[in-house]
């Protein structure tokens, strides 16, 4: 019956330990928040940078992809294969067109 007894206590004191690092955990989170205002302006203008920052994403990409075209083509052109040219410049048309999408749809009228 002891063994019984001594654990129901040490599982007591692992839940009031428990217990007691939650209430200090919440404790020091409502201490340490700091208020965060939002600076005066214009929303559109926050809008605004973050299509310009994902369209620079984009365009990265267009990049990279329009390189992979330009290996793919100088690799065919070498082994005279003529699936891999065609891939190639699918590739390069690829990369060009991502690379261009913000200025294509300004054009057209759609951005």
């Amino acid at each position: 019956m002891k063994k019984t007894n001594e654990t129901i206590t040490a599982r007591q004191r692992r839940a009031k330990r428990r217990y007691f690092t939650a209430v200090l955990t919440l404790a020091l989170c409502a201490a340490m928040t700091c208020p965060a205002f939002a600076a005066g302006g214009d929303p559109l203008t926050i809008v605004n940078n973050l299509s310009d920052f994902i369209f620079s994403i984009i365009k990265a990409v267009g990049v990279i992809v329009l390189g992979w075209g330009i290996v793919q083509v100088g690799m065919s052109i070498q082994s005279h294969d003529a699936s891999q040219r065609t891939q190639g410049f699918l590739c390069l048309f690829g990369g060009l067109m991502i690379a261009f999408a913000k200025e294509i749809l300004t054009t057209i009228g759609a951005l």
